[in-house]
């Protein structure tokens, strides 16, 4: 009786989830045709709807036909292409590592294929289209492989969220690197990696849809396995499923869709993470919406909604000159970087995330014994920095040089190189104790001023101003850097406040806004002129060519100022790091003491006199914490000569190795960086 009972009324529960469903797709259908029809309205000519109208049917005029037709077309088919692959592989690697951020975004497979093709153009080869895309596919699928083995399969979103951003960062770095070295060969590639949909007919379109289609293919005909995998591992073996196989082949097939999208039209950002957060609200209405063969369909008209959304807003808000050269990518990853920072503040934390420090607190002796190294070690650094170089000098020569005997020869190369390696020294020093200052106040050992978006918005800042005043000074430069720090810097921390900094939020918030500022950024050194966008890449490289003694004096300041703050009050520091009821117990008061470490942290990342420097803040007062305990006011002293020693290494490095062409300090440490961070992401995997 109790089968006979409740079959009945499951049954119009089922037919009406599949009409709720059908309902949804229906709607989203007719959304995308109407995108796709004033999607080829849009453009620098004048072509209007009755125009379009006539060049389908054949009765326009020879230039209203062509422009539909080589333009206009392809540019909406690439879009509709490009959007749902995107949407079906982000749908597909969150159901295979049960993880709502995992999209090719996150997981570093857009930067996997930028580098792979960026590498495929400084060595000169040159492949069809559809071979390119089989070398993107290859750096896809090796990174997604590298991200999700580092993440952990349902470990919790911020470590794949880090890894995925740690990964990208030394990635990207690696190919702007290869950017301004090879700067013939990779010409455009910097445009065509903010993504773009605008093609010149349909032979890229042609190419890559039947591989877009073989991707989209194969996981339908896996779908059966991935419900199985929501279910777990235990009950999917238990039914038959093999869930090693079935993961790595989720993971083939939805690398294979983002190459083919790579491919096409760069890297669209966020798309794969956007579209399956829009289709999840009435999945859990209609239920034949959570199985997906039901879904990756809906998934790829949401992404296929999202890209012609972004390209129909971008070309109706911007005028249409000026539309022409904007990325669509910019528009969507401006779009994710929203999406990301709101289900940041509905995350729940999520322990485990980091490093944990070390308990043992080292005698002075210790500490003694690792100052002295550390010193002598940066000394050595120092005078190799100044002596080793494109010209190798002698300390006689420098001898000379500081009594003003040296030749003009000499003279010319210690005016240039001492600069520097005071910039990279201070800029190291800096970067280093932001991170300790800021690791503290948050009590969160993976929180840095890169990964948190301040470096992001710090250098938004300074290429504004360098886009738009090229002939502005290093004071300008830093003022400006350290307006966009600033604001970049009370939003995340304001966002991340409520319920005290938790790791979660505070990661996912300051990924968001990073993301955000990388977009502007993109957009400002397209719209710019080749000079001025040379000018600004350089300095986001974090290069320290042409540094002068007056372009180091606001780091040197800052450093000073923070440096004062910091033994000041090491005390306080200690306080916070640990809890929140200890201070308060013995009288602290936390905010405004949160405050003060923060407006510093901020004050000494905007000023870092070579640019963009990754992964010091993060290195630093790791290393320092492993050698000397938690203690400040061993930790600080510590870290400052550890950033200071690992900036000047990477300078020295990337002007040496090369040499007389040199790589900047900024792509040196995110190189050393990434992988110490990946380290220390697989120590704690769980």
């Amino acid at each position: 009786m109790a089968v006979t009972a409740t079959t009945p009324a499951t049954r119009p529960h089922a037919a009406g989830s599949r009409t709720g469903a059908a309902a949804v797709t229906a709607a989203l259908v007719l959304l995308v045709a109407a995108l796709a029809v004033v999607d080829i309205t849009q453009g620098t000519a004048a072509v209007g709807p009755a125009e379009v109208w006539k060049a389908l049917t054949g009765r326009a005029a020879s230039g209203d036909a062509s422009v539909v037709v080589a333009s206009r077309l392809p540019r909406m088919t690439a879009g509709l292409l490009v959007g749902a692959a995107l949407g079906i592989a982000g749908a597909a690697l969150q159901a295979v590592s049960r993880n709502v951020l995992a999209a090719p975004d996150t997981l570093a497979v857009n930067a996997g294929s930028y580098l792979a093709l960026g590498v495929l153009m400084v060595t000169g080869t040159s492949l069809p289209l559809l071979a390119s895309s089989g070398v993107a596919f290859a750096g896809a699928l090796a990174t997604a492989a590298v991200v999700l083995s580092l993440s952990g399969l349902g470990a919790g979103t911020v470590r794949l969220v880090l890894a995925g951003s740690a990964l990208t960062l030394g990635l990207t770095s690696v190919t702007e690197g290869l950017i301004l070295l090879f700067p013939q060969q990779t010409n455009g590639l910097y445009q065509w990696s903010q993504g773009s949909i605008s093609q010149n007919g349909f032979d890229g379109v042609v190419q890559m849809a039947p591989v877009a289609v073989a991707g989209a293919a194969g996981l339908l005909l896996v779908a059966r396995r991935v419900d199985a995998l929501a279910l777990g591992d235990d009950a999917a073996r238990g039914l038959g499923v093999p869930v090693r196989g079935t993961r790595i082949t989720v993971v083939v097939f939805a690398s294979l869709l983002s190459a083919a999208a790579v491919t096409l039209a760069g890297p669209i950002g966020f798309v794969g993470l956007c579209a399956p957060a829009l289709v999840r609200p009435p999945a859990r209405r209609f239920r034949t919406l959570v199985r997906t063969r039901s879904a990756l369909p809906v998934m790829g008209l949401t992404g296929a909604g999202l890209v012609l959304g972004a390209d129909v807003l971008l070309r109706a808000v911007v005028p249409p000159q000026t539309a022409v050269a904007v990325p669509t990518g910019v528009v969507t990853s401006l779009v994710g970087a929203v999406f990301l920072v709101v289900m940041a503040l509905r995350a729940q934390d999520s322990a485990g995330v980091g490093a944990p420090d070390r308990m043992r607190i080292p005698g002075r002796a210790a500490f003694l014994v690792t100052m002295v190294l550390l010193v002598a070690v940066l000394v050595g650094l120092t005078v190799a920095g100044v002596l080793l170089g494109d010209t190798k000098l002698l300390l006689g020569d420098v001898a000379n040089w500081t009594r003003g005997r040296a030749g003009q020869a000499v003279s010319f190369v210690l005016d240039t190189r001492v600069p520097r390696v005071l910039a990279a020294l201070l800029a190291g020093a800096a970067l280093a104790l932001s991170g300790t200052l800021v690791q503290a106040v948050t009590r969160n050992p993976l929180a840095e001023p890169g990964i948190l978006g301040v470096s992001g918005g710090a250098a938004l800042g300074a290429v504004l101003l360098v886009t738009t005043v090229p002939v502005a000074g290093a004071w300008s430069v830093a003022a400006a850097a350290f307006a966009g720090a600033a604001v970049t810097a009370v939003l995340v921390f304001g966002l991340s406040a409520r319920g005290g900094f938790q790791q979660t939020r505070l990661v996912l918030v300051g990924v968001g806004v990073s993301a955000a500022t990388t977009a502007l950024i993109s957009l400002l050194i397209v719209l710019t002129d080749p000079f001025n966008a040379t000018k600004a890449l350089t300095w986001l490289s974090g290069s320290t060519y042409g540094r002068t003694v007056p372009d180091a004096l606001p780091v040197a300041a800052a450093l000073v100022l923070g440096l004062a703050v910091a033994v000041a009050l090491r005390t306080e520091l200690d306080l916070l790091s640990v809890d929140d009821d200890t201070p308060a117990l013995l009288g602290l008061r936390r905010g405004p003491a949160r405050l003060g470490f923060l407006v510093t942290s901020v004050l000494l990342t905007a000023t870092a006199a070579a640019g963009t420097i990754g992964f010091v803040g993060l290195v630093a007062p790791h290393a320092a914490r492993a050698l000397v305990g938690r203690r400040h006011v061993r930790v600080v002293p510590v870290a400052v000569l550890l950033g200071a020693s690992l900036v000047c290494a990477a300078d020295l490095l990337g002007r040496t190795v090369i040499a007389p062409a040199q790589i900047g300090a900024g792509l040196m440490t995110a190189v050393i960086g990434t992988p110490y961070f990946l380290h220390l992401l697989l120590r704690t995997r769980r």
